[in-house]
């Protein structure tokens, strides 16, 4: 009872079925109960998290087949999980993430096993991969859809596209124009070093 539910919730539930204890009694008997003795998992998964983030981490290590928890090491240094590695033959396969110092741990205690990039980071790696090309290639995905319909924003845009330029053209800087139009100076710049067609198809806004 007490290991589902710890300290203050089993003391309170032992103490309905008759069986009255304090949740520091509840607790001791908890911490004195064994660890299971879990067997070496053929595909292990190895990953950190944060106890504090950005001050303290550690590493778990997980049966990849079973889904269950085989150890939590201190740390996430690459001589921590060697030397786990090493007390603990038996490791066919490793998941694990793209850290540098676990790579290393597993090469060298285990040389022969099979590393796989986790599902996570393979998903994450992926999206990330995507959204620098989608983003890289932004102009082309405005060039290749219909153009946008006539508007007053399209008017507006016209519009402070032709003041910019006039402006320009008498020789006033951008940080002057930005200041007279009340723009922004990023916007400014765009309109100063587009074409007017594209503007006229609503590619620049």
């Amino acid at each position: 009872m007490v290991r589902e539910l710890a300290g203050r919730a089993g003391a309170r539930v032992l103490s309905m079925l008759g069986a009255p204890v304090s949740r520091y009694l509840a607790l001791r008997a908890l911490v004195r109960l064994p660890l299971p003795s879990r067997p070496v998992p053929r595909v292990l998964g190895v990953d950190d998290f944060a106890l504090r983030r950005r001050y303290d981490y550690a590493t778990v290590l997980i049966d990849v087949e079973t889904r269950e928890r085989i150890d939590v090491l201190p740390g996430r240094e690459s001589d921590t999980l060697e030397e786990w590695l090493r007390v603990h033959p038996g490791v066919e396969v490793v998941c694990r993430d793209g850290s540098a110092a676990y790579a290393e741990a597993i090469r060298r205690a285990l040389p022969d096993a099979v590393l796989v990039a986790d599902r996570w980071h393979i998903w994450h790696n992926l999206a990330e991969a995507v959204r620098k090309e989608v983003a890289a290639h932004s102009t082309c995905w405005a060039k290749s859809g219909p153009p946008p319909a006539e508007g007053k924003q399209a008017a507006t845009t016209r519009e402070r596209w032709q003041q910019v330029h006039a402006l320009r053209e008498r020789g006033v800087g951008l940080l002057a124009c930005a200041r007279r139009l009340n723009l922004s100076l990023n916007t400014v710049k765009r309109y100063d070093r587009q074409g007017l067609i594209k503007f006229r198809e609503g590619r620049g806004c």
